[in-house]
């Protein structure tokens, strides 16, 4: 089964494009995947966007943080598919439904792995407009690598931890 882990960077911010209801406006600035068929990590950018999305369809199931509400809708602004039909594990929706509000992948990498995000994305959109692209590449790759650690403890431990508002440890059971 190949698996594909993914998540993608913006060119521009909300306030940027009139707020969240335009995210296609955002435009891609790179994407990163992971493959588990060859244990590899893949770079998109905007010009190569095909290939990212041809690499999400062939997969058997795609992986990834909010990818429903957001980095499938920044892609959506580069094909018509609606992408859908991709079978899809969006950890953040599986959570948010489990709990009934959202948490970071911040906090559940670092509560969950003892590991953190090495940027967030307002820092990746402000290197793209200083031209730094593969310093997001990096940032994104280390994205996808924890997203894919948090999905793998998740698997094995049916669950995932985070810090509550009050930095109480908490747990979360899932079912990925």
């Amino acid at each position: 089964m190949n698996e594909v882990f993914f998540d993608v960077e913006t060119q521009r911010t909300f306030d940027e494009v009139g707020g969240r209801h335009n995210i296609r406006k955002l435009g891609l600035a790179v994407a990163v995947t992971y493959s588990s068929a060859d244990s590899a990590f893949r770079h998109y950018t905007e010009e190569t966007v095909g290939d990212l999305i041809a690499e999400l369809k062939a997969a058997d199931r795609v992986v990834g943080f909010n990818v429903l509400s957001f980095d499938y809708e920044v892609l959506r602004a580069y094909s018509d598919d609606p992408l859908r039909d991709i079978p899809t594990v969006d950890m953040l929706d599986h959570i948010h439904k489990r709990l009934g509000f959202r948490v970071s992948l911040n906090n559940l990498a670092v509560t969950t792995l003892g590991t953190s995000k090495s940027a967030d994305g307002l820092q990746a959109v402000r290197w793209y407009k200083q031209g730094r692209i593969q310093e997001i590449l990096d940032y994104c790759q280390q994205d996808v690598e924890v997203t894919r650690q948090l999905y793998e403890y998740g698997r094995q431990h049916k669950h995932v931890k985070f810090r509550d508002r009050n930095h109480r440890e908490r747990m979360v059971m899932v079912n990925w």
